[in-house]
């Protein structure tokens, strides 16, 4: 046999094992795993170094209308290049539909954005923020037949949320087609009335944010949504869960036999309330919803990360420039709260954070990196497994990590277009050193080799996780 690349002498891990073997790829996969494979056309020597597959990141928001002034900072071709470097080898960010607009309309919209500038692999999770009867009963279910089967519906923010009885709507249309419902649970009418009372009271700078969605915002609708999933009898996924009641809520529903997953993000283990207080108004760039909680609350998510609770690791990446137009300060630099854009950039550093804190001090194994960053996020979405594994006949999306190497994250170092990362001045230990997606060479020891345009879209499977029980509600059986 002969292959157009051999990678020898590494440690390969996927969800389930940790072995050494060389890993020959050919025509864009893998071909082969074992020792002493035939020579490749190319040969890259990962000797003491581990093989990992691509990280593939479901939650990240890349040239997404945002409905305001604000603008993001990244596009399909920094955005993909800066989780290239991060080690991540398939993203799927967000059609967003506008409300008033069609649901089609707003794929073939991002389509347009994304045209030309992708270096790795997207899909594409759609938001559904008007579910119009054209939108439930033609566009939503042919857009999931078309490999679009996935979507976020919110129960918060005036311009995305749905009351219950849409919820309901949309929930139905999953469960019969088969699709993958993410949920922002926060009770809008809460945090509305927190906010008013806090700028009643003066109290409007970026530290108040989170001061505004406390947790028993994201509790009840944590709670809330469960209950409409139940009642629908349909798998639903939890995203970016900050802390213990939202998880406490999960774990209850779990215990029950449901079919819960849920998500954290990185800023829910490396940042803290105090993050949103800093000088003046520096705490507007750790400003994102949910906001983050407190020390106790990290542990939490540590815990859930290791225990089960938690299926996917997430990024949510959600650029916006410190300084200059269109960022954080589009409403000025004495903005109040909700008037600030609402997200932060971590794309790139989703892995190295994760590995070094979790895998490096021992919090957890190193197949179990795998699965929460690569294999799970990928057979939630349908991609599972031409992504997240490595295996014979899965895309050759691969990430050569050195293990040893130690890296101060600085924003001059990483690859996004904002202006900072709130985690700037953490060591970490660990980094992805090579990258490669579908056998291709798209970054090495800090050089971007792939040309945009190289990414390919994804159609994405019916996810197997959003099977239904399989018996409806009592409520149903009629």
């Amino acid at each position: 046999m002969d292959f157009d690349l051999v990678i020898r002498n590494g440690t390969v891990a996927t969800a389930s094992d940790v072995f050494k073997a060389d890993v020959g790829v050919r025509d864009g996969k893998v071909a082969a795993l074992g020792s002493g494979l035939a020579a490749g056309r190319e040969e890259i020597d990962a000797d003491g170094l581990l093989v990992l597959p691509g990280g593939v990141d479901g939650h990240v928001h890349f040239d997404q209308p945002t409905g305001d002034s604000s603008v993001m900072a990244d596009d399909f071709l920094s955005g993909t290049r800066s989780a290239a470097f991060g080690g991540t080898t398939t993203v799927l960010p967000f059609a967003c539909q506008q409300k008033g607009q069609s649901l089609r309309a707003a794929v073939e919209d991002y389509h347009r954005r994304a045209a030309g500038k992708p270096v790795i692999d997207y899909a594409f999770h759609l938001i559904v923020t008007d579910p119009t009867e054209q939108v439930l009963g033609q566009e939503l279910p042919a857009l999931i037949r078309d490999g679009y089967t996935s979507f976020k519906i919110y129960m918060t923010y005036d311009a995305l949320k749905l009351n219950d009885r849409q919820i309901l709507e949309v929930l139905d249309i999953a469960r019969s087609e088969g699709a993958m419902v993410m949920m922002h649970a926060e009770n809008a009418d809460c945090i509305a009335w927190l906010t008013e009372k806090l700028e009643r009271a003066g109290q409007t700078a970026p530290f108040f944010h989170g001061v505004s969605r406390p947790r028993v915002a994201e509790r009840e609708a944590t709670h809330r949504a469960i209950s409409l999933a139940e009642l629908v009898d349909v798998p639903i996924l939890i995203v970016h869960v900050s802390g213990a009641d939202a998880v406490e809520q999960i774990r209850w529903a779990q215990g029950r036999g449901l079919r819960i997953y849920a998500e954290t993000c990185p800023q829910y283990l490396f940042l803290t309330a105090d993050d949103l207080g800093g000088e003046g108004f520096e705490g507007a760039k750790c400003i994102c919803s949910p906001p983050p909680r407190d020390a106790a609350n990290q542990q939490v998510i540590w815990d859930g990360l290791t225990g089960g609770t938690f299926q996917i690791f997430s990024s949510d990446h959600a650029p916006f420039r410190f300084d200059g137009p269109g960022g954080k300060k589009v409403n000025g630099e004495k903005a109040p709260f909700r008037c600030v854009p609402n997200g932060i950039p971590g794309v790139e550093t989703r892995l190295p954070l994760l590995f070094s804190e979790g895998v490096m001090k021992g919090r957890m194994e190193l197949t179990k990196f795998v699965e929460l960053t690569a294999a799970n996020p990928a057979r939630m979405y349908g991609l599972h497994p031409r992504k997240g594994t490595i295996a014979v006949g899965s895309d050759a999306d691969i990430a050569i990590w050195d293990p040893a190497r130690k890296v101060t994250i600085t924003n001059d170092i990483l690859h996004h277009e904002v202006d900072y990362t709130p985690y700037e001045g953490i060591e970490v230990t660990g980094w992805p050193v090579v990258t490669l997606s579908r056998g291709d060479v798209v970054c090495r020891d800090g050089e971007l080799l792939a040309s945009p345009g190289r990414g390919a879209f994804l159609p994405c499977g019916l996810p197997a996780p959003a099977r239904p029980k399989g018996s409806p509600a009592p409520a149903l059986s009629f």
